[in-house]
């Protein structure tokens, strides 16, 4: 049966509802998140705002302080939501390095049969261009791919997110191109949330002191919710406040938290600084980029590719077609292999005119037929008759030098044919 991408992703997302959501590894601490603003809310409403339903003209105006809770903190989840469940903008990694990025040394080299073959390099980083100025990418050896400029491989996501920002506990996700807008949306928006309960249980502690015409402590003993709620959105407060600070000053700037972080250390001029106005347009006035995911597809197996040592030659394909140069290279050893067994049978004559002397039968004509394809058949070489010590005085054995001559023939006919000429 066929799997989904988000089946055989290599990261370390979670994914629910067939890859519809995907979260972080750490998406568990997504439930503490909701418990810290849930259930404020559900105090706040019940001992809070339910006391000043009435303490407003008209009658039933205080019902409304109920309404915008209910109605403020489910904005909130919602941006908590499209931050946390959502592509923060992984880049797709490749199964293999591409052809593409190697690129051969000439300046090393390896010593292979006694030749000097350059060696195959990969640059582990190149230089591209932004607003016209280079920036340096770096090589991501997980991913198998040149990081995207502003991209970075987040370590407990295990993925190369583009416009890395963070990777936030919190919201048990990534923060990058494709959730920012949300997560600052979230920030501000729950910094907002705190403000407004911390104001209406200051307010119900007002209210209590001018009905009873106490002193604030005795307010206080009347709604210790109200106090309970005031301390923990002054707190709340100034977490939250100061991370909506700092990422209007990055989005001011136009950086992200690790680009702020890592220029500290390392100095350098920011090239995608467009002005405070335009960088907080590209931020919330841009249309956010579809993914490059589509975990919910079927996954193609990869053909592989033929290697040449994987690669059997059928003779019966032969026969039909083929590579004639294969072809002529593998006719070639066979010929070499008959010329070795011609030459062999030449010594072996040899020896026997010498043991028959004068009184044996003059040779027949010897033929070697070098075989060049099953299609071509080459020129035969033919050796000349071969002559004995025929007519000659008995104790003479030598051999005349016509037969070293047609020897001497037989090998450089052999040596000067060349593929080229066999084909045609």
């Amino acid at each position: 049966m066929a799997k989904r991408v988000y089946e055989v992703c290599k990261g370390s997302n979670k994914f629910i509802l067939g890859g519809r959501l995907i979260f972080g590894p750490d998406a568990r601490s997504l439930l503490v998140t909701l418990l810290l603003i849930i259930v404020p809310i559900i105090i706040f409403c019940v001992f809070v705002a339910r006391h000043l339903r009435h303490e407003f003209d008209p009658y039933n105006a205080g019902y409304a302080i109920i309404v915008v809770a209910i109605v403020f903190t489910i904005h909130v989840l919602v941006l908590l939501f499209l931050t946390s469940a959502r592509d923060p903008g992984i880049i797709p990694r490749n199964s293999h390095p591409s052809e593409e990025d190697f690129r051969y040394d000439s300046s090393t080299s390896v010593d292979i049969g006694g030749r000097q073959t350059p060696s195959l390099q990969f640059p582990r980083t190149k230089e591209v261009l932004v607003n016209g100025l280079p920036v340096r990418v770096k090589y991501c050896n997980t991913c198998m791919l040149y990081r995207p400029p502003r991209c970075s491989h987040c370590s407990i996501c295990n993925n190369c997110v583009e416009r890395f920002d963070h990777h936030c506990p919190w919201v048990g996700q990534c923060i990058g191109l494709r959730n920012y807008r949300y997560f600052f949306m979230f920030l501000s928006s729950s910094t907002l949330l705190c403000i407004y309960v911390f104001s209406i249980s200051a307010l119900c502690i007002k209210v209590l002191m001018d009905d009873h015409h106490g002193t604030v402590w005795k307010a206080m003993k009347e709604s210790p919710a109200s106090v309970i709620l005031m301390a923990y959105c002054f707190i709340s407060f100034w977490f939250l406040g100061g991370l909506t600070g700092f990422h209007l000053y990055l989005i001011g700037t136009n950086q992200t938290t690790y680009e702020n972080f890592r220029y500290r250390v390392d100095p350098r001029s920011n090239v995608f600084n467009r002005g405070c106005v335009n960088n907080f347009l590209e931020v919330f006035c841009t249309k956010v980029k579809p993914s490059k995911n589509n975990f919910r597809a079927y996954v193609q197996e990869e053909v592989k590719r033929p290697t040449p040592t994987a690669i059997i030659r059928n003779p019966e394909q032969d026969d039909l077609g083929g590579d004639p140069r294969a072809k002529v290279e593998d006719d070639l050893d066979i010929g070499e292999d008959l010329l070795k067994i011609s030459q062999r049978r030449n010594i072996e004559i040899d020896e026997d005119i010498r043991s028959k002397g004068s009184n044996g039968p003059p040779h027949n004509t010897l033929e070697i037929d070098y075989v060049l394809g099953s299609d071509h058949r080459a020129p035969t070489i033919r050796s000349d008759t071969r002559h004995s010590s025929w007519g000659r005085r008995s104790e003479s054995w030598e051999i005349a030098p016509e037969v070293l001559a047609n020897t001497t023939n037989v090998t450089e006919s052999r040596s000067y044919v060349t593929p080229r000429e066999a084909h045609q």
